[in-house]
């Protein structure tokens, strides 16, 4: 049996840009990430309904296209049951399988896990407008091959960091190299020069990768400098990280 997808979801960000201060959505899912070790056969996504209100939910899994639907996305993954009902103050577990599809086994791969809320239609009242909003929660699902060298936490570590011209003449970025098999993904990136914090941005180093993180204002070479960041470990808890940056 296959499902539409809710056609209205395409409107949920700049619905909660409109509406942030007003509503929030009802159902949360329990935690900020999650790890898929090869050789399971499923693992479980649990949700919760915070609201008053009961709520449809509609999940699926996507490839890092935000833009991506039920129906478009070809992530090798199963989510069951992909449509169904949370009552306020319920929870529900999804099954998530992985399909078998072939995937690089020298590293982690990335896949993001959508769950799109839909409250209830109001009543109807000729004298009233109402905005009926779905809200979209998006995760990052890591799918973690067998016997990768090495362990998520000593990844945060080996991430190299020096300063390298930006594409803007005079101006200079971050650039993090991630030698390892497993994503590192932080927040509160700081560059630290003296006594001088120029914050930059977040985001997260793929393995192999090597990425530019902007400094706005910075248009000299400091003579000695280190980065501050809190990376974010397998259970969303937050890593604090100093680091030297290199010649």
């Amino acid at each position: 049996m296959s499902y539409q997808p809710i056609k209205r979801w395409r409107l949920v960000s700049l619905a909660a840009v409109l509406c942030c201060s007003q509503a929030t959505a009802g159902v949360v899912i329990t935690g900020t990430r999650l790890v898929y070790p090869a050789g399971e056969r499923e693992i479980t996504v649990k949700l919760d309904n915070n609201g008053t209100t009961p709520s449809l939910v509609q999940s699926w899994v996507d490839s890092g296209d935000v833009a991506s639907s039920p129906t478009q996305s070809t992530a090798p993954f199963v989510l069951s049951p992909p449509v169904f009902r949370i009552d306020p103050s319920k929870g529900q577990s999804m099954r998530l399988m992985f399909s078998g599809a072939a995937l690089p086994q020298e590293h982690e791969s990335v896949f993001w896990l959508n769950v799109l809320e839909i409250p209830p239609k109001g009543q109807a009242n000729a004298d009233t407008n109402t905005l009926q909003m779905a809200f979209r929660s998006r995760i990052k699902i890591f799918y973690r091959p067998e016997n990768l060298a090495g362990t998520p936490i000593q990844a945060i570590d080996q991430v190299q960091w020096k300063l390298v011209p930006a594409a803007a003449a005079g101006t200079f970025a971050l650039q993090a190299r991630n030698p390892s098999a497993f994503n590192v993904s932080l927040i509160e990136l700081v560059l630290v020069d003296g006594g001088r914090r120029q914050p930059s941005e977040d985001g997260m180093i793929g393995p192999g990768e090597t990425k530019l993180f902007a400094v706005p204002g910075l248009k000299a070479l400091p003579a000695s400098a280190s980065v501050e960041f809190n990376a974010i470990n397998d259970y969303g808890a937050l890593v604090p990280v100093k680091k030297q940056l290199q010649p």
